[in-house]
């Protein structure tokens, strides 16, 4: 599933091909993806110009005049830029039309989003509830200590909680615990207030790494050129069961955590 790094990956990617471009409307192929497409989303994006290409959590938001389209990549999206004329694919579900050119939004899973919103789009019910972003000043130590205080669940698990923080999927919580050295079994209260200084500058600096790669390509991710990330060639634990510990050559370990694999390294992450 694309998270919080290949999402802005992707959003860096289309920026600047959007920013500022009138939209013509747009070729619905397949609306049935995780929630209905609107029927009507041709007419509603005719003649919007898209003024920002900006990111909530793992939604992709292109803020027009008169609305926000939200876009979510679901378990297997992706968007490119692409030539007017370029045939469409099995699993191209939608274009949006440009003067020259088109956003094709392809999904082989069909679990992702595009939605329309009119009105603040921090009231859109899938983003109301959200926590604060990992990369922004509004998170930290304390945010994380407070968030986290009451919380019995395993830290990692609490770290997917889009409640605690957003945007922190299953990969990048692996890998941020293991440099902060912390046990991904640890109940969350029983952070100091220390160990969650440490642990969200770790999520910071993990986040920042990976987007600087292009995220990871696992399975089906590309970005809007069609090129892989290249994140996943640095993984300290994440899919490297039974491997030795870059670290101290200890094998890694496997469990299972809300029934997604949980990798550590049981020396550097004592529990």
């Amino acid at each position: 599933m694309p998270e919080l790094p290949e999402v802005e990956t992707t959003r860096r990617g289309v920026q600047s091909h959007l920013e500022g471009r009138a939209l013509r409307g747009a070729i619905v192929r397949n609306g049935s993806l995780r929630w209905p497409v609107p029927p009507d989303l041709s007419a509603r994006l005719a003649g919007e110009t898209v003024r920002a290409v900006s990111r909530r959590a793992k939604y992709l938001l292109l803020e027009c005049d008169s609305g926000t389209l939200l876009i979510h990549l679901g378990m297997s999206g992706s968007l490119r830029i692409l030539a007017a004329d370029t045939p469409a694919q099995k699993h191209d579900h939608i274009d949006l039309l440009l003067d020259g050119q088109l956003l094709r939004y392809r999904d082989p899973r069909r679990f992702g989003a595009v939605l329309w919103h009119i009105g603040p789009i921090e009231t859109h019910p899938l983003l109301q509830a959200l926590g604060p972003e990992p990369l922004s000043a509004d998170f930290d130590g304390a945010t994380l200590h407070q968030a986290i205080g009451k919380r019995g669940s395993p830290i990692k698990l609490a770290l997917m909680d889009n409640h605690v923080v957003v945007g922190v999927g299953n990969i990048y919580a692996n890998e941020s615990l293991f440099y902060a050295g912390i046990a991904p079994t640890r109940p969350a209260s029983s952070l100091s207030r220390e160990e969650c200084e440490r642990l969200a500058a770790e999520i910071k600096a993990v986040l920042a790494r990976a987007i600087e790669a292009g995220g990871s390509t696992l399975r089906d991710f590309v970005d809007s050129e069609g090129k892989p990330g290249y994140f996943q060639q640095s993984y300290m634990v994440y899919n490297r069961q039974e491997e030795p510990c870059r670290q101290c050559g200890t094998p890694i370990r496997q469990i299972r955590q809300g029934q997604r694999s949980t990798y550590y390294c049981p020396l550097c992450q004592p529990c």
